[in-house]
């Protein structure tokens, strides 16, 4: 009796060790699921953080045809305007002072003028960024054969920026001007593979109301006059001010019924960090054409933040690094008329990686946070009167980091 009771006990002791090994065993299991899964949460909320930075830095940047400017090139002769043509044959030399679209071509890269003292102009400009991703969760078996889960994530975004530019001359060669930027953004979030089905896709649309983007103002001063083998030369500095909404603390949430997406719970207008680019900008006369080109630096200053952590329930104080770019433009004009005129150029930006870094932790580089974004700009000056132009613009671009294009229409009025 005493051996038979031995033995049950033994064996109910093997078997709950038995079920204890299996029960670790898969707690072990899950823990290294959820392990997999936060990792791919936190990455596709780096990727959304990233997107939103890279989205500002771009489209705060985004090339558009400059503002028309009023001065007139004097050292180009003085012929007679009523008898210009309206071919390109048209030179510059041929038309008179008085020829809007030599004086709108003239000045396309600065946009500095020499004759007026103040002007104001009123604009609308129309992005849209498309960019997909392929993402595979599993295995290749034999070389050959996928195993897992495959989906694809599409993010469509729109923005409308309506923005308002003041600028006022003084003492023919200085310069002041005010830009204050009001942005309307849509994104549509779309990932296919929800329950690991190819062919079932969550799509989520994220907006906000028109608010305030990033200010900026700046000084421009006129360094050197046109003169045989001397283009004209603007020097700038402009500083931009973070009055727009950051990117940073904005939570990004799930979208319930797959755990392939997740949405941000707003949209930023701004970048959150002040900044400073010095600037040039060379514009020479070669009959029947304008050449012009510009260089700029844009420098970020540091930041600190009360949150940078997109995840929903924590927060995370820290600081921001965003990185710095460089961009530069050539480009050709010519005058059709005394009043139109057609321009063409090139402009690309590249921006250097961004870093974080939370409190009590070391700098932390932000992979994929550069960017090169290069576009083909054509645009074209109208002016219906002496004091009024109207400038329509087409950025097409020509890297995936680049909006698919942009377009704007301003309507600059000098006094």
């Amino acid at each position: 009796m005493f051996i038979a009771r031995s033995f049950l006990l033994i064996s109910t002791i093997a078997t709950a060790a038995t079920v204890h090994a299996t029960e670790q065993k898969d707690v072990e299991a899950l823990e290294q699921q959820l392990q997999v899964m936060q990792k791919r949460y936190e990455a596709q909320q780096n990727a959304l953080m990233i997107l939103e930075q890279r989205l500002r830095s771009v489209e705060a940047q985004a090339p558009q045809q400059t503002p028309p400017a009023r001065k007139v090139a004097t050292n180009n002769g003085t012929g007679s305007s009523k008898g210009s043509g309206s071919n390109y044959g048209t030179t510059l030399k041929e038309t008179s002072k008085e020829a809007p679209s030599v004086s709108d071509i003239y000045q396309e890269a600065s946009g500095f003028f020499g004759d007026g003292k103040f002007s104001v102009e009123t604009g609308l400009t129309y992005s849209h960024y498309d960019t997909r991703q392929l993402f595979l969760n599993g295995f290749l078996a034999l070389d050959a054969i996928f195993l897992g889960n495959l989906g694809v994530d599409q993010i469509n975004a729109d923005s409308f920026t309506f923005d308002v530019t003041g600028r006022y001359n003084f003492l023919d060669r200085w310069q002041l001007n005010l830009n204050a930027p009001y942005i309307y953004r849509e994104t549509t979030f779309s990932s296919a593979g929800a329950g690991g089905a190819s062919n079932s896709v969550s799509e989520e649309t994220v907006s906000n109301d028109p608010a305030l983007g990033d200010v900026n103002f700046g000084l421009s001063y006129k360094w050197i006059d046109e003169a045989p083998g001397v283009p004209d030369t603007v020097v700038s500095l402009q500083v931009k001010a973070p009055t727009g909404e950051e990117p940073y603390g904005i939570k990004i949430r799930p979208v319930p019924g797959n755990d392939n997406l997740n949405i941000p719970s707003d949209q930023p207008t701004g970048n959150g960090v002040w900044s400073i680019t010095p600037g040039i900008a060379l514009v020479k006369t070669v009959d029947p054409a304008v050449l012009f080109g510009n260089l700029s630096y844009t420098y970020n200053l540091e930041e600190s933040f009360d949150d940078i952590s997109s995840q929903e329930g924590v927060t995370v104080p820290g600081k921001v690094r965003l990185g710095n770019w460089f961009q530069f433009g050539l480009g050709v004009a010519f005058a059709l008329n005394e009043r139109m005129s057609l321009s063409m150029s090139f402009s690309e930006l590249i921006a250097q990686k961004s870093k974080v870094r939370p409190d009590g932790e070391d700098w932390q580089t932000v992979s994929g946070s550069d960017a090169n974004s290069a576009y083909f700009n054509i645009g074209m000056t109208y002016a219906p009167t002496d004091n009024l132009s109207i400038v329509p613009n087409l950025a097409v671009g020509l890297t995936p980091d680049a909006p698919d294009f942009s377009f704007s229409i301003k309507f600059p009025y000098y006094f």
